[in-house]
């Protein structure tokens, strides 16, 4: 099978075309067809070798971790999927990635793919999406009646963040350039704030939740707009605990666990219309084409989704 590959850390030219055997199945996986993926920072983190001492791979290196395809093959032990199924899954983090015609995956991090749901929308879902889901239903308990901020609301997981927190009955405030304003309030917020003209910490108050999506200075300031008991999710870096004591916040670092029964759930949200994936950008299968995606995302204003059809 033909799958873009790394063999060895380095610039985007790093990304080239090979073949490569198609992935062997264990009795608890199934074979999936891949007819999209997409891009995330972790991509390209691990292709320049920032994340080396915590995912110590060996090369040749797929990068990928958002599926979207058809079921071609099933292991012995797989109950609840057969061949020919729409699916989508966010994979386990292997070498053997997404940027590939095939991938195989564990039957407890798939989801069925409702026909209503095309493979690019439902490739934009899996890491972003389960990203933004863990932050504010796991790890904070969002509410109805809530108050949550989120950071970036114009990229992959924030985008998610703000519908997800729409569809369980909380008011959300956003960050974002003005460029994207008009878009991102369709996603349904409440207070825009563009970020290059209002300081958010010097507008907002008595905040139950923040998203926190930059790290550094942003991660510091997000603290003067929680209220006691607040929650802060990062998905950049951990939070330090004193500060979060001192302000008397939960504060912690989200690093996404799969699960396929969880993004079944946001399947469901899709389905009902209250969360709308946004595919910002699409790149054909290709050397040019996941370098070009990977020099954007690396930019931090992709708007939305990047891509890959396959």
């Amino acid at each position: 099978m033909k799958a873009i590959v790394i063999e060895q850390y380095g610039g985007k030219d790093q990304l080239t075309a090979k073949d490569v055997p198609k992935p062997e199945i264990t009795e608890d996986q199934v074979l999936v067809e891949l007819r999209a993926t997409s891009i995330n920072p972790i991509d390209w983190k691990l292709r320049e070798g920032y994340l080396k001492e915590k995912l110590d791979f060996d090369f040749p290196i797929i990068l990928g971790w958002d599926a979207a395809g058809v079921i071609k093959k099933t292991g012995s032990a797989v109950q609840n999927f057969k061949v020919g199924d729409r699916v989508f899954a966010r994979p386990e983090t292997t070498r053997n990635g997404t940027y590939a015609e095939y991938v195989a995956v564990d039957e407890y991090l798939l989801s069925h793919l409702p026909e209503s749901i095309s493979y690019e929308e439902a490739a934009a879902v899996p890491l972003a999406g389960l990203t933004a889901w863990q932050c504010l239903v796991d790890f904070s308990n969002v509410a109805e009646g809530d108050h949550v901020l989120v950071h970036a609301g114009s990229g992959g997981v924030g985008h998610f963040a703000i519908q997800i927190a729409k569809a369980f009955g909380a008011t959300v405030s956003a960050t974002a350039s003005g460029q994207n304003q008009e878009w991102v309030e369709k996603l349904g917020v409440d207070r825009f704030i563009d970020y290059k003209v209002e300081d958010f910490s010097e507008v907002l108050s008595d905040v139950d939740i923040v998203v926190d999506t930059m790290g550094g200075e942003i991660q510091e300031k997000s603290y003067k707009v929680l209220k006691e008991g607040g929650r802060m999710p990062s998905i950049v870096q951990p939070p330090d605990d004193e500060t979060a004591s001192k302000h008397g916040v939960k504060a912690g670092f989200v690093w996404l666990e799969p699960d396929g029964d969880k993004l079944s759930k946001l399947a469901d949200l899709i389905v009902e219309g209250k969360m709308q994936p946004t595919i910002g950008h699409q790149f054909n299968f290709s050397e040019q084409g996941l370098q070009e995606a990977h020099e954007l995302s690396e930019t931090h204003h992709a708007k939305g989704k990047i891509i890959i059809s396959i």
